[in-house]
C-alpha cells in the first residue's frame, strides 16, 4: 500500500471523509503525548491534553494553510495548549524567551555510554530535564525538526532555540555523567 502524505489525508477529511483523520491521530499520537506528558508531568493530564489537541486540530483543520508542515502546526497547538493548562493551574513553567545568547548547537555523541544500556540511560536522563529543554531535545534529535521549525512550534527565536539546545545538552551530559559516576568523558 502506497504511503500518502498528510495533505492527502487532510483533504479527504475536509471533503467529509472523517475516518481519514484516524490516520493522522495514529501517525502523531506518540509525539503529541510525549510533548504533553513532559510539559504537564502527569500521565492522565497528558492523555487528556493529547486528546484535546487532536480535537482542536480536527475542529480547526479548515484553517490549516499549509504555510508550515502539518506536524509543526500540530505540535504548536499541543505545546501551546499544554502551556495554557500549566498557567491555568499556576504551575511553574520556565520561559525561554529571556535567553538572548547566540551559540551554535552541537551534535550529541553518546559513545561514552555502553551500547547495551544506552537507551535506558538516555531515557532516564531525559526524564530529569525540565519540560522546555526536554521538548527541544525531543523535537530536534528525535523528531529531527530544523531549528526554525522548532522556533515556530515554541515561539522562540532561532538563536534562543540554539542556546536552549546547547544548555540542554550540557545538562543532559551532567545528568548522564552523574548516573555513570564519572565514567563518561565525552558526550558533546
Amino acid at each position: 500500500m502506497e504511503q500518502k502524505d498528510d495533505i492527502w489525508y487532510i483533504e479527504r477529511v475536509l471533503k467529509g471523509d472523517k475516518q481519514y483523520f484516524s490516520h493522522i491521530v495514529d501517525k502523531y499520537k506518540d509525539i503529541v503525548y510525549s510533548i504533553a506528558f513532559k510539559v504537564l508531568r502527569n500521565r492522565e493530564d497528558a492523555e487528556e491534553m493529547a486528546q484535546e489537541s487532536f480535537i482542536k486540530v480536527y475542529k480547526s483543520l479548515h484553517t490549516f494553510k499549509g504555510d508550515a508542515k502539518f506536524s509543526t502546526w500540530l505540535y504548536r497547538i499541543t505545546y501551546n495548549s499544554c502551556i495554557s493548562e500549566v498557567r491555568k493551574k499556576k504551575l511553574k513553567f520556565v520561559s525561554t524567551d529571556d535567553v538572548q545568547i547566540s551559540d551554535e548547537p552541537e551534535e550529541m555523541n553518546f559513545d561514552g555510554i555502553p551500547e547495551e544500556n544506552r537507551a535506558l540511560y538516555v531515557k532516564a536522563a531525559l526524564d530529569k530535564l525540565p519540560e522546555d529543554e526536554y521538548t527541544l531535545i525531543l523535537l530536534y534529535y528525535f523528531e529531527e525538526k530544523p531549528i526554525e521549525e522548532i522556533g515556530e512550534i515554541t515561539r522562540l527565536s532561532a538563536s534562543n532555540v540554539k542556546v536552549k539546545l546547547f544548555r540542554a545538552r550540557k545538562k543532559l551530559y551532567s545528568i548522564l555523567n552523574e548516573m555513570l559516576k564519572g565514567e563518561l568523558y565525552t558526550i558533546l
